[in-house]
C-alpha cells in the first residue's frame, strides 16, 4: 500500500534572513522567528499552500511532499 504524501514548507535555515515576511502571510500561524535568527516551520499546523514561499523575499522556502 502506498504511503500518503502531504505538502509542508521547508526552511533553508542556513541562509534564512528572519524577516518575518513569512510570518505575516501564513494562514495557519505554522511559522515563528526562532531566537531572533531563522524562520521554523511547525509541520503539524502546516498545510503547504506556499503562501510563505511566494512572499519569502530571499526564496529559501520550500513546499516538499512529505510522508503522511
Amino acid at each position: 500500500m502506498e504511503k500518503k504524501k502531504k505538502r509542508k514548507a521547508w526552511v533553508d535555515v542556513n541562509t534564512c534572513v528572519a524577516c518575518g515576511c513569512c510570518v505575516k502571510v501564513c494562514p495557519m500561524d505554522a511559522i515563528h522567528i526562532w531566537r531572533g535568527i531563522m524562520a521554523e516551520v511547525i509541520k503539524e499546523k502546516c498545510v503547504g499552500c506556499g503562501k510563505c514561499a511566494r512572499e519569502c523575499p530571499a526564496s529559501v522556502i520550500e513546499i516538499r511532499e512529505v510522508e503522511a
